[in-house]
């Protein structure tokens, strides 16, 4: 066995990583896609801590004082807002991206605790309209798989104007996922790589989404909240936009969040992190007036925060911000059987390991989640992924109450800002909460 030479020096510019990638460029010619989300450190949730009640808080006895979970989505405009139980929701995936049984799954996870799911790029599958209680209907710049009757079956809409991992650039389905019941439902051929829009061709700007807005409501005879989502760059201006041009609920998606396939590049260096996104959007909306705090004070526009949600603390977290619920993508998948060890000999065979599969895009997902193989899709009982979902977010429920309980609140909706302190000064300035142990904000006036 040779042993290194211990003069050598690994580069921090070039390391192996990035010498691996030039050569592999080199030698295809291609960019590389992936899915999975941001690999690279980014300040996070877990450099927020909590100040839990000691001497002048009062907390509450977890065995005896309720602290309530609930959430009205989309009160502003819609005559039937969505009443979840809990501020967890589930994220847009596309069937295509994800087999039939996995969006199943989703439904049936979502319903049992009370929350909702999402479509996501392709349009509505029966299984999923048919497990879940509450749906939300994409419309994406695609428009694949959109219809009326299907925006009349769905309980809100969500106009996608970008996502935490790609905001600019538009999705991707790779032809070997383009089954015949994929490109039946998106009107596409069977086998050919598909790239979505960047942007809606149904309008140029805010003033002409206002309309469509309006389009929607009538189609739907204003009943549906229809939501606004954006990945989170310019989020201060793209929030008030999103407001003025009509929106119920507005979703801010980081760039940890997750996606099926599109370039690394794309991945790693566009968007900005989660932590700093949600203060910029809770900013505009104070200033709109829509978003005022405290126990008594009425949000008439909704804010879902997304993007690398995994633990009742980040769910927490981000309520204390100012989020009115979150949204999970990549963790449903996890909690369903993405990853597992019990596939370890599988994703070897494909090159990989358990804990790092992210070729979504190849749809040879072993644990039958991310794949339209009918072999492989086998692999994930829809009714038991749906239990594994319905623990998970459970737990992440029962873990955002003890937080909440701790700083003394009866509600997940009366976490603030100043029950919050910041580890790093760079997630102090990103969050806007003092750095521990002293007052000092970065960058606060």
């Amino acid at each position: 066995m040779n042993t290194p030479n211990p003069a050598l020096r690994e580069s921090a510019t070039f390391d192996r990583g990035v010498i691996s990638e030039i050569q592999r460029a080199a030698e295809t010619g291609i960019y590389d896609i992936r899915g999975w989300g941001a690999k690279r450190k980014l300040p996070h949730f877990d450099d927020l801590l909590f100040l839990g009640a000691s001497m002048s808080r009062y907390p509450l006895e977890g065995y005896r004082e309720k602290c309530d979970t609930d959430v009205v989505l989309g009160d502003r405009n819609a005559k039937f807002p969505l009443h979840l139980d809990i501020p967890i929701t589930i994220a847009g995936m596309s069937f295509g991206a994800l087999s039939g049984q996995a969006k199943e799954a989703l439904g049936r996870g979502a319903s049992e605790v009370g929350t909702s799911t999402t479509t996501g790029d392709g349009g509505m599958t029966p299984e999923e309209r048919g497990q879940s209680k509450n749906l939300v209907y994409q419309y994406l710049p695609s428009r694949y798989g959109m219809n009326p009757d299907d925006l009349r079956k769905a309980d809100a809409i969500e106009i996608v104007l970008g996502q935490g991992a790609k905001p600019g650039g538009g999705g991707m389905l790779l032809g070997q996922k383009i089954t015949e019941r994929v490109a039946g439902m998106r009107t596409l051929p069977m086998g050919v790589d598909q790239r979505s829009a960047c942007r809606h061709p149904d309008w140029t700007g805010p003033d002409d989404l206002a309309i469509k807005i309006i389009e929607l409501r009538e189609i739907t005879n204003w009943e549906k909240p229809i939501y606004i989502k954006v990945g989170a760059t310019r989020t201060y201006y793209d929030v008030k936009l999103a407001v003025k041009a009509g929106a119920d609920v507005v979703v801010v998606d980081g760039m940890q969040g997750g996606t099926a396939a599109t370039q690394d590049v794309f991945i790693e260096h566009v968007g900005i992190p989660t932590l700093a996104a949600i203060p910029q959007a809770v900013q505009a909306l104070q200033e709109l007036g829509v978003h005022r705090s405290g126990a008594t004070g009425r949000r008439s526009v909704q804010l879902i925060v997304s993007g690398g949600i995994r633990s009742g603390a980040d769910v927490a977290k981000a309520m204390a911000l100012g989020a009115d619920a979150v949204a999970i993508g990549t963790a449903a998948l996890i909690a369903l059987g993405d990853n597992s060890p019990r596939y370890a000999k599988q994703y070897e065979e494909l090159g990989s390991a358990a804990g790092f599969y992210d070729d979504f895009q190849a749809g040879r997902d072993p644990a039958g989640i991310t794949t339209q193989d009918p072999d492989l899709s086998k692999n994930l009982d829809p009714v038991e992924g749906g239990r594994r979902l319905a623990n998970y977010l459970r737990v992440l429920t029962m873990e955002a109450q003890t937080l909440a309980r701790a700083c003394g609140k009866s509600h997940l909706r009366n976490l603030e800002p100043e029950d919050l302190v910041a580890l790093t000064v760079e997630a102090s300035a990103m969050a806007r909460v003092p750095l521990a142990g002293t007052t000092w904000i970065p960058g606060a006036m």
